[in-house]
This record gives structure tokens, C-alpha cells and sequence, in this order.
């Protein structure tokens, strides 16, 4: 679990704005976390994150104090583009990089909260299926549907993807665990507070990739 707790994110202020600068720095060690996946199956969804993390950061350093906060880019490019807006710059990019974090929240809770398969309890199938049902599956087409199929074929076992959160250390379950829930606090806290800036700006959309 270390290499997730080594960039935790930062606790959100009480209005829940997101600060850009913060997210950047600790987002951008999270494609990493599909390499604890063990398939190059998964790598489109890190390659896409990665450019995502990019397109965002391009936008807040044209300007990092107009831009200060995420919010602050949905607003500025708004005005900025007009009819185009949402499908477009930073605000096209973060709502995919937020789905992205989701799934990944979305996994980690499962495994947290003992969610398995009673037949192969050491399998994180019905995990990764719940994450991407729940953040991905609707915005993909039947191509992409059918190569997550793929990938669940090569998911690893949960005591290795474990050890991989952890560097390659051998760490007691209930430990990792344990740190995993850590890292979700303020991890969640985050994505949620950027869904609900979306729905707050009617910037959502359901197009399929």
C-alpha cells in the first residue's frame, strides 16, 4: 500500500473546492496503480488517465491562478468556449480522469469491505467487475466492453496485487487493508466533491468511447 500512501490526497476545505495544484501532484502517481494489475490488458485505461492528468495540467499552467482550484477551470473554459463547453480542454479531460479515480476507489472499497467470491476468495474478479460496472462499463462501446473481458481473464490474486500496492514487501493482509481504507478518506472525499461540481455545471455527458 505504500504506493498509494506515499501521495495521499489532501483533505478538502469546507466549501469541498478542489485545489488544482494538489490534485495534479498527487493524481499524477496514480497510473502507476495499474501496474499492480499485472496485464498490459489495463494499460489503455492508465494511458488514457496519464493524458488526461496532461491535458488538465497544460490548461492550469497557462494560468495556475485563474486557475486555482478545478472548479475555477470548468468556469473559466465555460466562458471561454461557449457551445463547445463541456466537450472540450480541461473539462472534457477531468470528466474521464474522474471515472478513471472512480474505478479505482470503487475496487479498493470492494476489497476493503470483504467483498469476494466464496468459491475463490483469492481472486479480485468480482472486484474489478463491480469497479468498472459501476464507473466505466456505460460510457464504453461493445469493442471496449468485451476487452475488459479480456482483461479479467489475466487479473491477478489478491495477495499478489496486494504486494504489489506494497512494493514488492510482504505485508500482513489485514495490514494492507487497513492502510487501503486510509488512503480512501480523503481519496473519495475528492472524487466525489468533483462529481457533484459536475452535476452542479451540468458538464456530464454520457457519450460512449
Amino acid at each position: 500500500m505504500a504506493l498509494l500512501l506515499q501521495h495521499q490526497f489532501k483533505p478538502l476545505p469546507a466549501d469541498k473546492q478542489v485545489d488544482t495544484c494538489s490534485f495534479l501532484d498527487s493524481v499524477s502517481h496514480i497510473p502507476s496503480f495499474f501496474d499492480c494489475l499485472g496485464s498490459t490488458i489495463f494499460s489503455p485505461i492508465k494511458a488514457d488517465i496519464t493524458g488526461n492528468i496532461t491535458k488538465i495540467r497544460n490548461v492550469y499552467e497557462t494560468n495556475p491562478t485563474k486557475f486555482k482550484t478545478l472548479q475555477q477551470i470548468l468556469e473559466g473554459e465555460k466562458e471561454m468556449h461557449g457551445p463547445q463547453w463541456p466537450k472540450v480542454g480541461a473539462t472534457l479531460a477531468l470528466m474521464w480522469l474522474k471515472r478513471g479515480l472512480k474505478f479505482i476507489q470503487v475496487l479498493l472499497q470492494s476489497i476493503s469491505d470483504g467483498e469476494r467470491d466464496e468459491q475463490n476468495p483469492n481472486h479480485i474478479k468480482v472486484n474489478i467487475t463491480k469497479a468498472y460496472e459501476i464507473a466505466l462499463k456505460k460510457y464504453h462501446g461493445w469493442v471496449v466492453q468485451k476487452l475488459f473481458q479480456a482483461a479479467l481473464c489475466a487479473a491477478p490474486y489478491k495477495d499478489d496485487f496486494l504486494k504489489a500496492l506494497s512494493k514488492g514487501q510482504n505485508v500482513k493482509e489485514e495490514e494492507c487493508i487497513e492502510k487501503i481504507r486510509q488512503f480512501l478518506v480523503n481519496y473519495t472525499a475528492t472524487i466525489e466533491s468533483i462529481y457533484i461540481m459536475y452535476n452542479k455545471m451540468n458538464a456530464e455527458l454520457d457519450y460512449k468511447a
